[in-house]
């Protein structure tokens, strides 16, 4: 219930027209709730998906486990899949590189193996994967031999 004492009396009318056509607050409450819960069930199952071809992609083209806090491990998988997927596409399947060039780019991609350097290349386009993993620095790079 809504008091309308406190609007100008020409605009009253429009003003109930407008509440009438709204749900309550309850209601709205209810509904936004609603509809939160099934849009994180939805995120949740889309970054499972996102995590299955990620760790699919990873055993396929060899690629070494991330290093990083626990909880950057699973971002930082999805965000090196994602963004070499883009440089695949940009580079290869529409641009003009022959795939004895990937291979040299794969590997390294392999190189890098911080979990955070993924996550912050996340926005990256994928033709410039080439220039941003020149620029990766020593601690970007793992301690192991990502060719064992």
């Amino acid at each position: 219930m809504h008091d309308l004492s406190d609007r100008p009396a020409d605009k009253r009318a429009s003003f109930a027209r407008w509440l009438a056509s709204k749900d309550c607050t309850d209601c709205w409450k209810a509904a936004r709730d609603g509809d939160r819960a099934s849009t994180q069930e939805w995120l949740a199952a889309k970054r499972a998906a996102e995590q299955q071809a990620a760790a699919d992609w990873a055993t396929q083209f060899d690629m070494p486990a991330l290093e990083g806090p626990d909880k950057a491990l699973a971002w930082g998988e999805r965000s090196r899949h994602l963004l070499a997927t883009a440089a695949y596409t940009a580079l290869v399947t529409e641009g003009t590189w022959d795939e004895e060039g990937w291979t040299a780019l794969e590997d390294k991609i392999r190189m890098i193996s911080r979990a955070g350097w993924w996550i912050d290349q996340r926005d990256a386009e994928g033709a410039d994967l080439p220039e941003l993993l020149d620029a990766a620095t020593e601690t970007d790079r793992g301690t192991e031999n990502p060719f064992r």
